[in-house]
């Protein structure tokens, strides 16, 4: 499968974490629901790892892996969790968590010390912009405490995506997430088992539903794809098709949760994916090259052009440059010239 093939099968599994976090909010702490998935993947990417024999990553990695499970493991799921919990619907969440593939290409652009255009920078805030608007409609006009926990889940997501499709550049998607699991375990696993054992979960029906799918797509299979996506396409032209996951989980909080989506938090959702997709293009273009380069370019074909045919090229002002026979017969100069000095010393 492609790269972008492989990031859509990612954002189609991705697109109903909201959904299923509501339905594990049926019965369980939003504490257990954030760190206890990533205790339960973690027993499932120990057994991959194990089936493979799989090498311990390289010094240079356990870093990056780090910065993705801080992200991915515990940021994202814990903090969008409790925004849940604090009364957003899933599809203000899906909204606000639009900007996650603008976010992304921020942190993957000051990662690699690139220097974007103007426009990058203008889409980018244009976005914000969008979301903080947003924000403010819905909560009469201030920033609710569920908003601002969107936001710090959206910058940790940011973080963990562009960390883990550097690494995937490396390593295969499973393995980044896989390892960033196994990192983050001593304190998943003791911290999930003390919520157990202090805590009164009901495991209802749509507790179990919800919890389930986070534990085993959201937080480990739906990775398999999405970080294999970003390392093969790349983090800015995979991470477009993330652009159809507000969507996406628009449609299953109606479908599934009976949300009702008005034509406000519509717009909203477009003209986030319109700053986004802004971003991304601004980022992709090519950096215009001077005319110097394009000289020094055309000077460099004509050059070979006329090395081909075994005859002088020109350069774009009309100078001849030196050929095959004319570099033969230089070479030729220059040696019986360095004879000749030879045999004056001599004498």
């Amino acid at each position: 499968m492609t790269g972008l093939g492989l990031a859509a099968l990612g954002v189609l599994a991705f697109s109903f974490t909201f959904p299923a976090t509501v339905l594990a909010l049926d019965g369980l702490d939003p504490y257990l629901i954030g760190i206890g998935r990533a205790a339960a993947a973690t027993v499932l990417a120990v057994l991959a790892l194990a089936a493979v024999r799989a090498p311990l990553p390289r010094r240079g990695q356990w870093g990056g892996l780090a910065a993705a499970g801080l992200g991915v493991v515990f940021g994202f799921p814990v903090l969008s969790t409790l925004a849940l919990h604090q009364g957003a619907s899933a599809s203000h969440g899906a909204v606000v968590i639009g900007l996650l593939p603008g976010a992304t290409a921020v942190c993957a652009v000051l990662r690699a010390h690139e220097r974007p255009s103007r426009s990058f920078w203008l889409a980018s805030g244009a976005g914000a912009a969008c979301i903080g608007a947003f924000a403010l409609s819905r909560g009469a006009g201030r920033i609710t405490p569920a908003d601002l926990l969107l936001f710090g889940a959206l910058l940790a997501g940011a973080v963990g995506y562009a960390e883990g499709g550097r690494l995937a550049r490396d390593m295969p998607g499973w393995r980044v997430i896989s390892w960033a699991l196994v990192l983050t375990a001593p304190i998943s696993i003791p911290v999930t088992l003390a919520l157990l054992a202090t805590g009164d979960p009901r495991w209802t029906g749509r507790a179990l539903i919800g919890f389930g799918y986070l534990s085993v797509v959201s937080m480990f299979l739906g990775f398999f794809a999405w970080y294999g996506g970003l390392g093969r396409a790349g983090i800015a032209r995979a991470s477009q098709v993330q652009l159809a996951q507000p969507m996406l989980t628009l449609s299953w909080s109606a479908l599934f949760l009976g949300e009702h989506i008005d034509a406000f938090t519509g717009l909203a959702a477009v003209a986030v994916l319109g700053c986004v997709a802004w971003t991304q293009r601004a980022r992709s273009l090519p950096p215009a090259a001077s005319p110097r380069t394009l000289g020094g370019r055309e000077t460099q074909r004509r050059a070979q052009v006329g090395e081909a045919h075994g005859r002088p090229g020109h350069d774009p002002r009309g100078r001849l440059l030196a050929g095959p026979r004319d570099s033969a017969a230089e070479h030729l100069s220059h040696g019986v010239a360095g004879r000749d000095g030879e045999a004056r010393g001599h004498l």
